[in-house]
């Protein structure tokens, strides 16, 4: 049996025995047709290792059912009450939860979130002056993704609320759309200040609980302990291969973001409040004003399918809060998806028509799969004919991998020949700090370096110069790290590109230096021909240098008992130890050496 025709009987084997555990709507299932033999086609076009679609009509689970493989190696197959990784379909929950604040007057949409939380604090104060909680959950802020802040990284949700000052905006407030995680962690970490709760208690109590949402939760671990969940597979770099990739598990700090997760038994009960103005059941679980805020035009999206490839069905996109809506062939559609290592996701319905649509899908290579068997529901239902969908996101696909493939070959095309680091590779191990990103590790490893970022540890290699670069690794492509000098001759600072910019992570220095007895220590006047200088350590954890007539100059910790001037890098100064006093400050600067003496208290 080849490997085609055995893929297809796999997949038609592992449709036939998983049954749906709701009983189909013979209506809607005449509707679907041949619905599982597309599905098997997909699975077979594309080599995904399993999805999982839900279909809501009317306020019912009309069909749920498992096509393919929740754990591919072990044949396992993908049922309705499959646990997937929900990603950023995560983000109408957290608007929702905003939404209900909003409803007891706790927060406004419109209104500058720093009425509410003055703890709050973006790049600059025209920022704070202005950003609302609806430019916040609609990407209107102006400030781009920063997504290597919080991915993989351990960096708790207060830690990453407080690194949104570090932020700078890249276009005006509301002058266009940017996506930003970082925006919802701010507002998952409001929802626990004003409400009291953590974010994830709260939605346990205001949303899971009233919407019987029992099989709905936060955390991987959580996850691994049940006994139905999905795990992540992804086609090997140019191969067919397929291969398990690790669950994406640093989630507690994103949560807001993208961290639930859930089954399609329980987000169909999420569908059915959504799309009946929040009414689950006969009751009124969430305000239906708060529904349709969500759905509030906020800001509009190019038609980028249009312009680019004539894709004309999908038109008119705009963000209101936590989704998209867009016209879909002449009906309206509110939308998410969601992406993380492994596995893709979409939840969408056409309320006007009584619709929705969940589908999850395992492996990175098939996240289209997600829009397309969506897309072909919809029309199915609706009496549509089909638009080639796959057809048309393979031929996408396949011209990436070519040019991705041309491109990896033209690697190191701009590497100067002959060149060696400025330094001992000695000398460039250390830990490098950005305000925002964290802690760059750089380590001595066998002949040459390593690289370790949020968990990502690669070897790193020299390129040229100072640049060091690691290998092209499947999971997290190539790092490059550009190293800098200071005027001193040491190797200060580690430059890479991140998201939509050039970060500079810092050498951090000495960590003596910043020991408030320490400080206290070398504070006191130091007297040079007669004029008194005075180093003073102040409450910010940092010394200052006080010379009459001038500004204050902050001292930044170097090396021991060394720290530079800030704005001035060609200035360092050394205090002087003996017998375990200071008894000096030696002030180096292009201009020469000065010593200036300690004066007795």
């Amino acid at each position: 049996m080849n490997r085609a025709c055995k893929a297809a009987f796999l997949m038609a084997v592992c449709i036939f025995f998983v049954m749906p555990v709701t009983a189909q709507d013979p209506g809607v299932t005449k509707k679907l047709g041949d619905f599982d033999s597309y599905m098997a086609s997909l699975l077979h076009d594309w080599n995904t290792p399993g999805v999982g679609v839900g279909i809501v009509v009317k306020g019912r689970l009309v069909f749920a059912k498992g096509y393919g493989y929740r754990d591919y190696e072990k044949k396992l197959p993908v049922t309705p009450a499959t646990l997937f990784q929900i990603a950023s379909n995560t983000k109408l929950f957290t608007t929702v939860a905003v939404g209900l604040l909003v409803d007891e007057g706790k927060l406004d949409w419109d209104k500058p979130i720093r009425q509410y939380v003055p703890s709050i604090q973006f790049y600059n104060q025209d920022l704070d002056n202005s950003v609302t909680m609806r430019d916040m959950l609609s990407h209107r802020t102006g400030i781009s993704r920063h997504d290597m802040i919080w991915y993989r990284s351990d960096f708790s949700r207060k830690e990453l609320f407080d690194r949104l000052k570090y932020l700078e905006p890249s276009q005006p407030v509301r002058q266009g759309q940017l996506y930003n995680n970082m925006m919802y962690v701010a507002a998952g970490y409001v929802v626990e200040l004003l409400s009291g709760k953590p974010w994830e208690q709260f939605l346990r109590d205001r949303v899971f609980a009233p919407l019987g949402m029992s099989s709905t939760m936060f955390s991987v671990d959580e996850m691994n302990k049940q006994p139905d969940h999905f795990v992540p597979y992804n086609e090997r770099r140019d191969t067919t291969t397929l291969y398990r990739i690790p669950f994406y598990e640093e989630a507690v700090g994103i949560g807001p973001a993208g961290a639930i997760i859930s089954n399609i038994t329980d987000m169909s009960k999420w569908l059915i409040a959504l799309m009946n103005a929040g009414q689950y059941e006969g009751k009124q679980v969430i305000p239906a004003a708060v529904i349709q805020a969500t759905l509030a035009p906020s800001i509009a999206l190019p038609n980028t399918g249009l312009e680019t490839r004539g894709y004309k069905e999908l038109l008119n996109s705009v963000y209101g809060m936590g989704r998209w809506t867009a016209s879909y062939r002449g009906h309206f559609l509110a939308y998410h998806g969601g992406d993380i290592d492994g596995i893709h996701s979409q939840i969408s319905c056409m309320p006007y028509d009584s619709v929705g649509v969940i589908v999850f899908v395992i492996g990175d290579h098939s996240a289209p799969l997600y829009n397309v068997i969506s897309y072909n529901i919809y029309e199915r239902l609706l009496g549509l004919d089909q638009t080639p969908w796959s057809k048309r996101r393979l031929e996408d696909r396949e011209e990436g991998k070519k040019a991705d493939r041309a491109g990896r070959q033209k690697s190191g095309g701009e590497k100067v020949a002959h060149t060696s680091p400025s330094h001992p590779l000695d000398d460039y191990a250390g830990e490098y700090e950005h305000p925002a990103y964290g802690i760059l590790k750089i380590a001595r490893k066998d002949s040459g370096l390593q690289f370790d970022f949020h968990k990502i540890v690669l070897p790193l290699t020299h390129y040229h110069y100072d640049r060091f670069d690691t290998p092209n690794d499947e999971q997290f492509g190539v790092w490059s790290v550009n190293f800098g000098t200071n005027p001193q001759g040491d190797i200060q600072d580690a430059k890479m590109s991140l998201d939509e910019s050039e970060a500079v992570f810092v050498r951090k220095a000495d960590a003596s230096l910043s020991d408030p007895k320490t400080l206290q220590a070398y504070a006191g006047k130091y007297v040079l021909a007669g004029t008194v200088v005075q180093v003073m350590a102040k409450s910010d954890g940092f010394l200052y240098l006080i010379v009459p007539g001038q500004p204050q100059y902050q001292l930044i910790p170097y090396k021991s008992r060394r720290f530079r001037m800030q704005g001035f890098a060609d200035y360092t100064f050394e205090f002087t130890v003996k017998d375990g006093a200071v008894i000096s400050l030696r002030q180096r600067d292009p201009s020469g050496e000065y010593e200036l003496l300690r004066k007795p208290e």
